[in-house]
């Protein structure tokens, strides 16, 4: 059978589209037939419409059915016609069929990619269902991936992006051909087509890279405004203020003008995107001409602390203000008052520090919890034991942090409750104490020592720890203005 004319060709088009259209539009009409007859039809049609194709791509070419394709169609012909007619397809017919619907769904559909947001109430399997797949295929993958996936951690929210074959007149879902759900933001659930057409699921992780960042900037207002304007994350800003806090006032030590620089760690994923950050291993602030360097060393022991460029500890006074809010006001202080609820004056055995309720209370050193339990006029109440000499107290608490009870080990400035106003108290505050052998002294005058400097094979290894530092970063310690490198990780 040969085909030379435009016109002809155009018609087989316009007729092979029409059969696809129609076998699409009832697909759910054929359910109920016998696999066999769907089979026979797909054969049938999906001959054809190779012929067309083989004629648009070339209208010279002799397109000719030879007698044993003319048996197969005859016999599948009958199949259609007669339900009862049993029939055993040959093996190249059955990977005919298959090759060709697929050559078909290829020149009639366009792939897409979409996002899909995970609902309240959502699984796996509705989250399929959505897509377009149906339940009885959406439960099959469900059980593919199950060894890969933990249904209970998909959350509403995520975003799950699909690739997928739709027709390409109507739009109407073909295929899923491809779905990648993030878990975290260096790890994600993948699911893929393998080179046989069926789903295979697998996790994707992320190789981090490690760097080192440096920041440095001008102080021209609020320090953590300052260095939020230098790009510096919420996180660091935290650590930074945590660490000088022992030994700067936030509210009347920094100027404008006044200079910081931070050198810390961060992981970055294949994409340069920065994924978490880490340690601060220096920090500086140059508050007119008084200037505080403080480095990070771990000794033999394991113990961690920031010490100046001689290894004498910065850590060597308890917290004064053990709060995340440092700019918290003084409500009550040290001394003879009249009491706000029993009335006559009494001697107030702390500071007592106005803070909003659920505000972060750190550990004013490092030390162990003797108590953490409600306590009479204290409320919600927490003591640790620094060393023999000193302890510190928190009162009026709202709750304590997760895993702080008594025996436990804290290190300095580590969250051990939130601010609120449990007790005999008349609002949200922190009751602050430091007790010095047995008695209680003004916090803000203490000079309680809670670490120790250095010495040995230690500050040995910390002045070599500190010499590298410097030699390795010397450009940024030269520089006075807002700068943003990365340096790479020796």
């Amino acid at each position: 059978m040969v085909c030379d004319s435009k016109a002809q060709i155009r018609k087989y088009c316009r007729l092979i589209k029409s059969y696809i259209s129609q076998m699409r539009l009832s697909r759910f009409k054929v359910l109920f037939r016998k696999k066999h007859k769907i089979m026979a039809a797909s054969y049938i049609i999906a001959v054809f419409a190779a012929f067309v194709i083989s004629l648009i791509n070339n209208s010279d070419v002799n397109a000719s059915i030879t007698k044993s394709d003319t048996l197969h169609y005859m016999m599948l012909e009958a199949a259609l016609n007669d339900e009862h007619y049993n029939i055993v397809y040959p093996q190249d017919s059955l990977e005919n069929v298959k090759s060709l619907v697929d050559m078909v769904n290829k020149k009639f559909s366009k792939a897409v990619e979409k996002d899909f947001i995970v609902q309240r109430g959502d699984s796996l399997v509705t989250l399929f269902t959505r897509i377009g797949l149906d339940n009885e295929s959406a439960k099959d993958l469900m059980a593919k991936v199950k060894p890969h996936y933990n249904n209970s951690s998909l959350k509403a929210g995520q975003k799950a992006t699909v690739s997928m074959l739709i027709d390409s007149e109507d739009s109407h879902f073909i295929s899923m051909e491809s779905f990648i759900l993030p878990e975290t933001s260096t790890s994600r659930l993948v699911i893929e087509k393998n080179e046989q057409g069926e789903y295979v699921a697998h996790k994707e992780k992320d190789e981090l890279i490690d760097e080192i960042n440096s920041v440095s900037g001008v102080i021209n207002g609020a320090l953590s405004i300052s260095m939020r304007q230098a790009g510096v994350s919420g996180k660091i800003i935290a650590n930074f203020s945590n660490i000088f806090s022992r030994s700067v006032n936030f509210r009347k030590d920094i100027q404008k003008g006044d200079v910081f620089k931070i050198i810390y760690e961060q992981q970055i994923n294949p994409k340069g995107e920065v994924v978490r950050t880490g340690n601060i291993l220096y920090a500086s602030l140059q508050m007119r001409k008084n200037k505080v360097e403080l480095y990070r060393f771990k000794d033999s022991s394991g113990h961690v602390d920031y010490y100046n460029a001689k290894g004498l500890a910065m850590q060597r006074t308890l917290h004064r203000k053990p709060l995340a809010l440092q700019s918290a006001r003084i409500s009550s202080p040290f001394g003879k008052r009249r009491h706000p609820i029993l009335g006559g004056y009494r001697v107030h055995w702390g500071v007592d520090y106005a803070a909003p309720k659920g505000t972060p209370i750190y550990a004013a050193g490092e030390g162990i919890v003797e108590s953490a339990k409600y306590s009479g006029g204290y409320g919600n109440y927490i003591k640790i034991r620094h060393n023999s000499e000193y302890s510190t107290a928190y009162g009026h608490i709202s709750s304590f942090a997760r895993g702080i009870h008594a025996g436990v080990r804290v290190k300095q400035g580590q969250v051990i409750a939130y601010v609120g106003s449990t007790g005999r108290s008349t609002g949200p505050h922190l009751h602050y104490e430091i007790i010095q052998n047995g008695k209680r002294i003004n916090p803000l005058t203490a000079k309680a020592a809670a670490g120790s400097d250095l010495s040995g094979k230690n500050l040995q290894n910390f002045k070599r720890q500190v010499a590298n530092l410097q030699a390795t970063h010397k450009k940024l310690f030269a520089e006075s203005k807002s700068s943003n490198k990365k340096l790479a990780k020796k």
